[in-house]
């Protein structure tokens, strides 16, 4: 791993860790208490690993290691029977009490695991100080495991023995896909089940993470910086041989920043993900770069009284403890995310429900070109659910308001930007009317959104509809990321504009269309927060520093890592960043652009066409034009009459013209002799030069603007290459030039 350097205050860059070009988690299973006496979240989070560039481990005297476990098939219902009439307790064998359990204890019912209180701080000390000792004893050359991490209180990290699972729930060999190798272990042939078979996924992931920790060998050690946890296994050199399913215990630490612990308008307590510039690595260790995408489940304990709502493909019914304080809700999904898309929020909020509108007419489905998992794009019933299933939550004081305006307008944005971008890529919503104190007017995540006050219905005298303006619009903003920003997110976060220039561009349409506005209205309506949205973008070019009003920081470098996988988001720790909108007008403004000279219907085909081949998968806006392209698009920018001298240095320094082909390079240089361009006459004199098959024409292009310096640029050239070119060429030459 590379040294730990503290980061530049005067850049403000967020590192992300990971080291996912090594090894990635694949699934995630949380088991979390709240605890809102103390304003900390408890618990473990056991994490399924695969090594990124060879499935297979080697054992120690270089012969392949051979998996222990049955290759027979069983039904779902047998497997269940068979691990629940066995021997297996809770978090660990029969007989057998784990560290886990020493510390911090188990509940005696079914085989739920209850987390009480990590303990005193000078438990967690004791905890560090020995992982500390066995980490000083492992060698420098031994793998790290380098998890994104901040603000947490990590107790231990425990090495999982699934053995007891494998040896009851046998995985039959045929269902296993290719990426697992020739021989794959039972982690390996658990994670890549198909998704066909993801509830007995689900059950054995969730049996798994509760199995005991491995007695065998050497323990994991581990210690923690500003950014990062780091785990180790002694003698474990190489990734294929780090342990594939590990339990980390922890908790949060009340000024976590990815948790805010507040109080909701009604004085209420509660708690939610506050969707930080360090996303969710004080929630729980994990990988933060967008690549290392992965599913979860999660168990939340909370107090019985309060509403657990989270990303999820289901709508979770609590399920009560003995005492009846306290109830347990259960989350998951099944296509795979960034672990910064995780989202919780609990509270005593009341709900309000609406129905499912299956009204819309029957599609095509497309095909498929992202990983395996259960997708709505090919579901049949999905392509007809013109409206989602939804539900609004918030505090009572303010659900009328939320009743008139979020429950009123749901249905019609969600049915409006199904005519548009086709069918939801998630299965259902929940919207929640966040705190005062939320820093922004929305917030999407799979399956909720987070909305403020502000946009809440108005009632003033004479508004009616227009009261409504602000929450429609917000409303068709949030769902619009349901499409761009989540099931289609970007590669690098640095390109915040993937995702908000077309949330920006799309809410307008969406919006419009949902209030079925006219042709014409629609057209005053979009010019005017057109116009809007100029101002404002002038006033923050004027007023802030250049540098965070770039949408691509990394330029040439956008989506590289280091070898490890890590790598920086730039500036996103600079809290002026935090509230600029370059990166949402900028992308809506480009955007615009575009669809006015296609025309906005076939714009907005094309945006559907896009949808449906990169939905669930990572991209780029960094294009590798073909030279074909760079030609066309060359040739179309002679046909303008005036490009400024910065247009010209931006063409040369994003697609390198000087080092593309021959073809690429002529257009390039009859560019530069038409506008003048003379920062780049070093090109065109390289071209007649070194070209000379291809530049004959192009002499007189620099004669027949009559302006000296390119005449001179002419003569010079012809004078350094007459003695060897071919006859024909240069008396044609000559003759345009003499």
């Amino acid at each position: 791993m590379e040294p730990e350097d503290e980061l530049n205050p005067d850049k403000d860059d967020l590192p992300l860790r990971a080291n996912t070009n090594h090894i990635l988690v694949k699934h995630y299973v949380l088991d979390l208490s709240v605890h809102f006496d103390r304003e900390v979240i408890s618990g473990n989070i056991v994490m399924f690993l695969e090594p990124c560039c060879e499935t297979r481990a080697m054992s120690k005297d270089g012969t392949e290691a051979v998996d222990a476990a049955s290759v027979g098939e069983v039904s779902q219902d047998e497997f269940v029977c068979k691990f629940n009439h066995g021997n297996l307790m809770k978090h660990g064998t029969k007989g057998t009490v784990t560290s886990a359990e020493k510390m911090i204890g188990i509940r005696e019912k079914d085989t739920f695991l209850v987390w009480r209180d990590v303990g005193s701080q000078s438990t967690a000390e004791i905890k560090n100080n020995s992982s500390a000792h066995l980490w000083d004893l492992n060698g420098d050359s031994d793998f790290t495991l380098v998890l994104d991490c901040c603000d947490l209180n990590v107790t231990e990290v425990e090495e999982v023995d699934v053995t007891s699972v494998s040896d009851k729930c046998a995985i039959s060999s045929k269902d296993v896909s290719d990426k697992a190798g020739l021989n794959p272990n039972f982690t390996q042939t658990l994670i890549h089940l198909p998704f066909c078979k993801w509830r007995q996924k689900h059950q054995l992931f969730l049996m798994c993470s509760r199995a005991p920790i491995a007695q065998a060998g050497s323990p994991l050690s581990f210690r923690s910086d500003r950014w990062s946890l780091q785990v180790r296994k002694k003698g474990v050199t190489c990734p294929q041989e780090f342990p594939h399913v590990i339990r980390i215990l922890y908790e949060t630490k009340p000024t976590g920043g990815s948790v805010r612990w507040t109080k909701d308008q009604d004085d209420r307590v509660c708690v939610y993900t506050a969707g930080s510039p360090i996303n969710n690595r004080a929630l729980f260790p994990g990988q933060e770069p967008p690549v290392a995408m992965s599913t979860w489940q999660a168990t939340v304990r909370a107090p019985s009284d309060c509403l657990v709502l989270m990303s999820g493909e289901e709508e979770a019914v609590p399920v009560e403890d003995k005492d009846r304080l306290f109830s347990s809700w259960d989350y998951y999904v099944t296509m795979p995310m960034p672990a910064s898309t995780f989202t919780l929020a609990v509270g005593h909020w009341c709900q309000e429900l609406s129905v499912t509108d299956y009204s819309g007419m029957d599609g095509d489905g497309v095909s498929c070109s992202h990983g395996d998992y259960l997708c709505r794009f090919t579901e049949q019933s999905a392509w007809s659910q013109r409206v989602i299933p939804h539900r609004v939550f918030g505090p009572v004081s303010l659900m009328h308001k939320a009743q008139e305006g979020v429950l009123k307008l749901l249905p019609r944005c969600l049915a409006a930007a199904y005519a548009i971008l086709g069918t939801h890529p998630f299965s259902r919503l929940d919207v929640l009317i966040v705190p005062a104190g939320f820093s922004s007017l929305g917030m999407a995540s799979p399956h909720i959104i987070f909305l403020s006050q502000s946009v809440l219905y108005t009632e003033s005298p004479g508004s009616g509809e227009g009261g409504l303006s602000l929450c429609g619009s917000r409303l068709c903003h949030e769902i619009a990321h349901s499409w761009f920003g989540l099931v289609i997110g970007a590669r690098d976060w640095t390109e915040e504009w993937i995702s908000e220039g077309f949330a920006t561009y799309l809410e307008d349409i969406i919006w419009s269309r949902a209030q079925r506005l006219s042709a014409e209205t629609t057209t005053e309506q979009s010019d005017l927060k057109a116009l809007l949205r100029w101002r404002r973008l002038c006033d923050e070019m004027q007023n802030s520093d250049v540098e965070l009003q770039i949408l691509r920081p990394n330029m040439d470098k956008t989506g590289q890592v280091n070898k490890s996988g890590s790598s920086i988001v730039k500036h996103a720790l600079n809290p002026e960043k935090t509230f600029m909108q370059v990166h949402y007008l900028k992308g809506y403004f480009l955007l615009r652009f575009l669809a006015s000279q296609l025309g906005e219907q076939q714009f907005i085909d094309f945006l559907k066409m896009f949808v449906n081949k990169y939905h669930g998968q990572l991209i780029l806006s960094q294009v590798r034009f073909t030279s074909e392209q760079l030609v066309m698009l060359l040739e179309l920018l002679l046909e303008k009459s005036d490009l400024s001298g910065a247009t010209m240095q931006a063409l040369q320094r994003t697609y390198s013209l000087q080092c593309q082909d021959a073809e690429v390079r002529h257009r390039w240089c009859e560019l530069v002799v038409k506008h003048g361009h003379c920062q780049a006459y070093g090109d065109v004199e390289h071209f007649l030069i070194h070209d000379q098959a291809m530049g004959v024409y192009l002499y007189g292009e620099l004669m027949v603007h009559e302006a000296a310096e390119q005449q001179a640029l002419a003569y010079r050239c012809l004078s350094l290459v007459q003695e060897g070119m071919d006859q024909s060429a240069r008396r044609v030459v000559e003759e345009m030039i003499l």
